[in-house]
Formats: C-alpha cells, structure tokens, sequence
C-alpha cells in the first residue's frame, strides 16, 4: 500500500510537486496585468485631465498596492525575480526574470508624486515597507547570479539593480521634503486666499453680470489651488526628473535585451529544456512587457514636462542655480537635529553620547540628501541640454500658431475671441511656488492658465436641459411668488410649533401633487420629473452648504427619502400617485384625499408616541411624520383658495404647481454665487485641486441658470435672506402678502414642458 506524499519504497513522491506551477505563472500574470491596468488609468485620467504629470489615483504608494505587491511576491508580479531554485533555461524564462526586475523600477517610478498626499506616518511605513521589498528583490537576484539560475543578460540584471537602488533614494528623498512644502504651502495659500477673497468682493460692485465674475474669482483659486497640489509640487521636483530619466532607462535596458535576443539570437547561448512554469511564461513576459511599457509613460511625461518648464527657450537659462540645494530640500533634517531625542536613559553623558549620535547620523543624511538632489538636478541639466533643440522648436511651432489664430481672429472680428481674451487675468500673483521655481512662475500661468476655461466649457456641455426648460416657460421668476405661496401662514398648524423648512422637501412634495393630478399629459409628467431630478442636484449643493445646521439634518433626509419612492415607483409615502391619478377624480378631490391621508399619517404616529417624548423637538421628528405634515401644509394652502382662483381643470392647476416648483428653485439658486465659491474652501490641502474643479464645473453647469435668473435680485439681496426658504417665506411676507394664483404674465399656452 503506498502511503499518502510516498513511493512503494518509502522515499518522497515529489512527481507531482511542480504541476502547480504554470498556474503560479498565470496568478503572476494576473498581478501584473492588475498594475497594468492601474497605471493606464492613471496615464488615461492623466491624459483626458490635461495633467501632464500625471498625478496618481488608482496606482499609489498605499496599503493596497503594497498588499498587492506581497501578495505577488516580493514586489509587483516579482515571483520570478525571487524564484531561488527554478531552473529558467529558455529565452523567454530568461527575459521573464530581466522584466520582473524592470517592472519594479516603472513601479517606483510611477508611485513618486503620491507620497504627497500621505500624512507622515503614513509616509514613513510604506517608504520602509517598499524599501524592504526592494532590497529583499535585489539580494534575491544576485544569489541568482551566483547560482547560474540567471546566466544571460547578468550586465542588465546589475544596471537594474542599481537603477531599483536609485529610484528607492529619490523617493525617500522627495518623502523628506513633503511635511515642510505642506506647511509652507498652507501658510503661503491662507495669504493669498484672503488677498484673492478681498479682490473678489471688490469685483463685485463691478457691472460685470455674476457668471463672468465668478468665473474670474475662479480662475484665481484655481491658480492657488492647482500650483500648491502636493502631486504636483513633486512633479515638477528635480528628483522627479531624475525618476522619470531612470524609468526610461529601465524600460530602455528590457527593450535592448528583448531586441537583442530576437534580433542576434547567435550573441547568446540557451539551454534546451524546458521550466516548471512551461507556457506561463510566455504570458508572464508578455504581461510585463506590456506593464512596463504602459507604466513608463506617466514617469517619462513628467521628465519631459520638467524639463520643458526649465526650458523655455534654450538649455542655458536653466543653469541658473542649478547647483544650489534650496533650504526645503533638509529643513525636515535640520529640525530634526535641533530637537531633543524623546527619551532619555542612563546619565548625563550617555545622553550627551546618544544626542551626538543622532546629530551625526543627521548630518550624514543631510549630506546624502544634497548629494542626491544636486545629482538628480544634474540629470535634469543633463536632458535639457540633450533636449534643448527640439524644445525650442517645439516652442517657436507652438508661437506660430497661436499668432496665426490671433491673425485670423482679428481678420474675421471674431467676437468670440475678443471675449476670450477679455477674460484673461494676471493670475502671476496666485501662482505658489518653492524656492528656485521663480523662473517657472510665467510658464505655470501659461501651460495652466487655461485649465479653468477648459473645465469651465466642460461644464457648460452638461448643463441640465430639462430644468432650464422648466425655468425659462416660468416668466413668474423675477418676483418668485411661488416661495411664499406654496404654504399659508392662514392654515392650520398640526402641532403649536411647526419643524423648520428646507429646500428640497417642498420642492418633492408640489411634484407629487402634480404627479397624482388626473388628466394631465403622461410626457408632461415625466418631464416634470426629469426636471426636479436635475434641480435637486443643484439644491442639494446649497443645503449642504448652507443649511448644515442639526435642525435641517432630519428635513433634508426626509426629502431625500421621500423623492427616491416619488422618482422610482411614483409613490408617496404609501400611496400610489399614478393609481389615484387614473381614478378620474376632480382636482379638489384629489388634493383633499392627499391633505386627509396626511392627517391621519400625522395622527397615527403621534398617537403611538403615549409619552410625547419625539414629538417635542419639531426637528427630530420622524421621517414619516415631517412628510406627512409637509404634504397637509402644501394640500390645504392649494385647497385654501381653490375657488377664488378657479382652477376648473387639473392642467391649469398643474400648470400652476409647475410655475411654483420653478419658482422656488429659482429662489434657491439665487444663493449659487455664494455657494460656488464655498465649494472652493476645504481645509485639506490635498483636496483642493479637486475642490476647485468641481465649482468650476459647476459655475459652467449653471451659466444659463444665472443668466435666466433676475441680475439685479442676484446682486442686491442679502446672503442671509437668500441662505433659507423659512427667510424668504417671512421677509415676503412682511413685504408682500401672498396671493396664491396665477401670475399675470404665466401664459397658459407657454407652461406646457416640451418633450425631446
């Protein structure tokens, strides 16, 4: 009988050990086609952004990458690069290990500009984690090049080495500069904030209309926000030239050896046989080649953008201190230095002896810190002079065609264009820059200045059709009654203190009303609906901007709440509002069915609650109970003047819920001036890039909003009266007393929503 894992004789059965292994091979290929994969987003999202140095989001130094990596084996899709005792005979086995090797350098190469966005903790663990997996590759490898597992390609294999060596030191260098570029930016963009606020206040008594202020205003943040980004701050690093030089080369070193063996098979000698790994290993080079060559276009674009930035018009403007280590490169280390250690042990002189130490290693750092930045600005003096030629050309091309599309411009008076150029600003005071960048300040503007008008016009494509449509048929919006009307003070409260209002509940609860009118067209419904879709987005960003008070939290949930059943299934609470709709009943009818099952709503819940303990604070009442009391409200005040304004048939009374919905939408965005900029004021310097694109894309979403709506009521209003519904609803009604109905100027005719 033969024993389980044994022969007959007893001696290990190890036949069947080396079966698994092509499947190793193909988990190897799903790795590296994973980083693939990340890394083309990158360079994609890079690419379709306009950020040329590309900026890291799916492929970054952080917990799931170096999971990912030693999940892999050492580093990323590395397997075979650590593979101790599997003989590797064949070329592709051979060129497979040399890959592996250079895959870690595009890694690197391409995590560089994400250490900015880490905290310093987090900094310093996954620089050590990935600094032990690169060391443990790199003595993995030279075993293998002493036991003869690597016998080909051993000079590649050591330049690779060295190269994985390099790019570890850049990066851990550039990691030292981060906490004090985040500090010094912090406190340079506070400044400038205040200076930029100040003049966008004074631009404002300005008669400019509001979306070409704001798009002014804008552009400033933009500047602030995008030249102090911590991704690109290393971006344009001379350390980060240098990576993108080394990444070239390590992706250069593969292509050689590749060509090498295909293109002069008789420079190098084989062995027959054939590996574990078999057929897997033509994909796992494959893989990786392609890897390879994907990753190298993020770090080769940032050498390129780097040196055309200190190559405007020719190699030798940029040997301007060019050997100077600016004082951010080792303030970290220095203030190391003159701090005392954290503990203390021993007597005096063991302490003296242990501070000495850490002064001594600071200052070796130090030294190799200089050495490391002054090398990677010689690379980069090194490729612009290499490069100077054809970036003159490039930029002298580039000349060229913007004077001829000036020239064409001014012959055919192109108004467009005027505009544009009327548009421009000196946005030299907003750009942050560190020192030595002084010279890049001029190009900063001009490759970047542009960015806000491309986002801008980004936005502008994806402008909400349907609500400008349902805005534009409401001529009511200059006096915006329907604020004020929509819930009567004269009706009837179901509690003695009523829960405060928000924008958006309102807005929900009229659509459903308008929802379960009979008789009314199905396409003017569902372009109702379309329409509220689009402006609730819109009311959503004032509210979160505006009204983040606890009071309104319970409100706009309930909103919330309410209008997924209302979008989705048609349905309040409940209720089937397309059912009720097709029961023929009339429009009074319907509206006292909806007030009376309010009602009972309201009731039932608060006969549960015997102890009154959550009917006590309006605001924190259930969700149920604040919909309920929302729809009695909006029903009764409609009910209230029903036959004094003779709405005979459920299309003129929708008509009119219609011209109230836009009503108060437009009241709400009277306060996007206000909200667009706040969009920009996040604390986190991390996020404000990001911040900042988003309100400009807004500004261009809801250019046509802000021209539809009245100049002078954006201008003139008070911010605190604009900020609330509850606001509005007093200061109208101490101005106006409402009169619900049709405004004269509402045409029957023109209040239809058309269909597209």
């Amino acid at each position: 009988m033969v024993k389980l894992g044994c022969t007959i004789d007893g001696h290990l059965n190890d036949s069947k050990f080396s079966q698994p292994i092509p499947w190793i091979g193909i988990y190897i290929v799903a790795a590296s086609a994973a980083c693939a994969i990340a890394m083309a987003a990158d360079a994609f999202i890079g690419f379709r952004h306009r950020k040329l140095w590309f900026p890291c989001k799916y492929f970054s130094l952080n917990a799931t990458t170096l999971t990912l990596i030693a999940v892999a084996a050492t580093s990323v899709a590395a397997k075979l690069s650590v593979d101790l005792n599997t003989s590797m005979p064949r070329r592709q086995d051979q060129l497979a290990k040399l890959s592996s090797a250079a895959l870690i350098c595009t890694v690197m190469g391409n995590f560089l500009p994400s250490i900015g966005t880490m905290e310093n903790q987090e900094i310093f663990m996954n620089v050590v984690a990935l600094g032990i997996l690169v060391i443990t590759a790199i003595v993995n490898i030279c075993i293998q090049l002493g036991t003869g597992v690597i016998f080909v390609f051993w000079k590649e294999h050591a330049f690779v080495m060295f190269l994985m060596l390099v790019l570890l030191a850049i990066l851990s260098s550039s990691a030292l500069t981060v906490p004090i570029t985040k500090r010094y930016f912090d406190l340079k963009y506070t400044k400038k904030h205040k200076v930029a606020m100040k003049e966008c206040s004074d631009s404002h008594k300005t008669g400019k209309c509001i979306a070409d202020k704001l798009r002014g205003d804008l552009a400033k943040f933009w500047m602030m926000a995008h030249t102090c980004g911590p991704q690109f701050v290393i971006g344009r690093s001379a350390t980060c030239t240098a990576s993108g030089a080394f990444c070239l080369l390590a992706a250069m070193t593969l292509a050689e050896a590749v060509l090498r063996s295909y293109l002069m098979p008789w420079s190098f000698k084989f062995c027959s046989g054939d590996s574990d790994y078999k057929w897997s290993t033509t994909l796992v080079l494959i893989t990786q080649i392609v890897a390879v060559a994907v990753g190298t276009i993020a770090p080769a674009f940032r050498w390129f953008i780097a040196i055309h930035f200190r190559c405007p018009t020719k190699a030798t403007k940029a040997c301007k201190s060019q050997f100077r280590v600016e004082s951010y490169w080792n303030q970290w280390l220095v203030e190391g230095k003159e701090c005392p250690l954290g503990f203390r042990f021993g007597g005096r002189n063991c302490n003296r002896l242990a501070h000495k130490t850490k002064t001594l290693l600071l200052d070796t750092c130090i030294r190799v810190q200089s050495g490391i930045v002054l090398v990677s600005k010689v690379i980069r003096l090194v490729s612009i002079f290499f490069m100077s030629l054809f970036l003159i050309f490039s930029r002298y091309c580039k000349e060229m065609k913007r004077l001829l599309k000036l020239k064409h411009s001014i012959a055919n008076n192109d108004s467009a264009s005027e505009s544009q150029t009327g548009l421009k600003l000196d946005l030299s005071r907003f750009v942050l820059h560190l020192e030595g960048e002084e010279s890049m300040v001029d190009l900063m503007i001009e490759n970047h200045s542009d960015a806000s008008d491309h986002w801008f016009f980004a936005g502008k494509k994806k402008q909400p059709k349907h609500l400008i449509q349902l805005l534009e048929k409401s001529r009511s919006l200059r006096e915006l009654k329907g604020v004020s009307e929509f819930d009567s003070y004269e009706v009837p409260s179901l509690e003695a203190e009523e829960p405060p209002n928000c924008w958006s509940l309102p807005l929900v609860t009229l659509t459903s009303i308008a929802i379960a009118l009979p008789g009314v067209e199905n396409h003017s419904v569902k372009q109702l609906i379309r329409s509220v879709n689009e402006g609730l987005v819109y009311v959503r960003i004032v509210e979160n901007n505006l009204n983040e008070k606890p009071e309104f939290s319970n409100v706009r949930t309930a909103a919330e709440v309410l209008w997924l059943r209302v979008d989705l299934y048609h349905r309040w609470l409940d209720v089937d509002l397309r059912k009720m709709a097709g029961q023929g009943k009339s429009p009074e009818k319907v509206l006292e069915e909806l007030a009376d099952i309010a009602k009972n709503k309201f009731w039932e819940f608060k006969t549960k609650d015997i102890h009154g303990c959550l009917m006590e604070n309006p605001s924190k009442w259930p969700i149920k109970v604040l919909i309920a009391n929302t729809m009695y409200r909006i029903s009764q005040t409609i009910l209230s003047d029903f036959a004094a304004r003779d709405y005979d048939s459920s299309e003129r009374l929708f008509e009119r819920l219609c011209a109230m919905i836009a009503e108060i939408f437009g009241a709400c965005f009277t306060n996007l001036p206000r909200v667009i900029p706040m969009e920009c004021q996040r604390s986190r310097i991390e996020e404000r890039e990001e911040s900042v694109r988003c309100a400009i894309v807004l500004l261009g979403k809801a250019e046509k909003i802000l021209e539809i709506l009245d100049q002078e009521l954006l201008s003139s209003s008070d911010p605190e009266q604009l900020a609330s519904i509850d606001n509005w609803r007093s200061s109208r009604k101490q101005k106006n007393p409402p009169q619900f109905g049709f405004p004269s100027t509402v045409s029957t005719s023109d209040i239809y929503l058309s269909i597209e």
